[in-house]
Parts: structure tokens; sequence; C-alpha cells
């Protein structure tokens, strides 16, 4: 575990339902028929007016943790337990963001919520320790530098990495579970400027990474959402790629 902690050290990267039960007007209309000499004479029935009332809230459970945050320009955290469907959401989030739309402090901030801690670490002060570290490493050595988003900001610029091909796996050591996946794959970072008189350019840049997901067992689910234990969480991002 020494080892696997050392090495982390240097490769870490969100019917309700109702019933009105009416019998007194029953009891009535049967009073007033047995105690009538003949028969009532006949009136014009006026149905009663009703209030229309809004359709209630559903109760279906959301598939991402917060779908608001592409208003900021960020990828939702989806909820599955698909490791395959979260590693791509997990690598598009890391490099997806819009500098006129959020800061990068509270996209950083967004990104710790979907970590976990490593449960190869027994020791609940460890595993904090290790959440710490892997978060400091991803604003580190993993995500756009301060310097390159404030000159991307300069020129109202955004970024949109989008996962291509298929997903190449590595095992994990020391995970006796084997919850842990490791995942590799191709990503297209399209960046977008605008020069002086407003107008956009787009170009492309293209990089192979990594990121260590948990998915079953003792993950921990970003509070007030959806999200389960045991629902895929992100361990840690890799500075360079982990090939098998």
């Amino acid at each position: 575990m020494a080892r696997e902690r050392e090495r982390g050290r240097h490769l870490l990267w969100a019917w309700i339902g109702g019933a009105v039960l009416v019998a007194g007007i029953i009891a009535i209309l049967i009073s007033s028929i047995l105690s009538s000499p003949g028969p009532a004479p006949t009136a014009t029935e006026t149905a009663p007016t009703t209030t229309p009332t809004s359709a209630p809230p559903s109760n279906e459970p959301s598939d991402v943790v917060d779908s608001s945050v592409t208003d900021r320009g960020w990828v939702p955290e989806p909820i599955t337990t698909d490791a395959d469907a979260y590693i791509r959401s997990a690598l598009e989030a890391a490099a997806t963001f819009d500098t006129q739309l959020s800061d990068r402090d509270a996209w950083l901030t967004y990104l710790d919520t979907w970590f976990t801690p490593d449960t190869r670490y027994t020791s609940e002060a460890d595993r904090e320790d290790a959440l710490a570290l892997v978060r400091l490493t991803m604003r580190q050595a993993v995500v756009l530098p301060e310097d390159d988003w404030n000159s991307l900001a300069s020129e109202k610029g955004r970024v949109r990495a989008t996962v291509k091909g298929d997903i190449d796996y590595s095992p994990v050591s020391e995970d006796p579970t084997g919850l842990m996946k490791i995942g590799t794959v191709d990503v297209t970072l399209t960046f977008t400027r605008a020069d002086n008189n407003g107008t956009e350019n787009s170009y492309d840049e293209h990089a192979r990474v990594s990121v260590q997901v948990l998915c079953g067992g003792e993950t921990v689910p970003t509070p007030d959402s959806d999200q389960q234990p045991g629902d895929c969480k992100i361990v840690r991002y890799f500075s360079e790629p982990m090939e098998p």
C-alpha cells in the first residue's frame, strides 16, 4: 500500500396523490327520496365546478447528480454503476468548461464532488489524506493551468472535451474487491476563442488520458443527490496515460 500511495503522489488527475370521499350527498338524496309522497320534480342538474390543479411533482430518480451545471458550462456527473459510461463522463468533465460562465475555482470545487475516498486504505485518516492529495494533484497536474485559463478567459474562451473510441482497461494493484477500474481513452479537446472583433475560432487538440474509478462497494454519494453508495465515483485522475 505504501508503494501505491507513493505512486499516487506523482500520478494523481444530482404520486403525491390524494382522494376525496363524498358520502353526505348520497345520504341526503336517499333521505329525500324516502320522505317524498310522489315523484320529485325534475331538476336541472349542474355539474360541480372543479378547480384544476397542477401536475404533482415527479419522484422518479434523476440520471445525473445535477443537470443545472450545464448552465455553467460543465459536464453533469452521471448516476450509474456502468464504469464505461462513468469513465467517459469523468474524462470529459476534467476538460470541459466555459470561462465566461464560471471561474476556475468554482469549476474545480465542482470536480471535487466527483471523488470518493480510496477504499484500499483501511484507516479513515489515511483515506482522507489520500483524497486531499488526489484533489490537489488534479489541480496541479491534470486540468488546464491557471495561467492558461486566464489567457483563454481574456479571449472569451471555452473548451469541450469529447471521448473518442473504446476504453482500454488496466488492473488496479492491491484492490482485492476487483471493483476499481483504470480506464484509458483518447480525448479530443475543442478550444473556442474570440478575436478582437468577436469572431469565434475553434481548433482541436488530442490527448490520451486515464482515470481510476470505483463502481460498487463503499463509494460516498454526493450529498443531497440521488446517488447511492455503490454508484460510480472517481478515485483519481492520472497525469499520464496508464496503458494496459
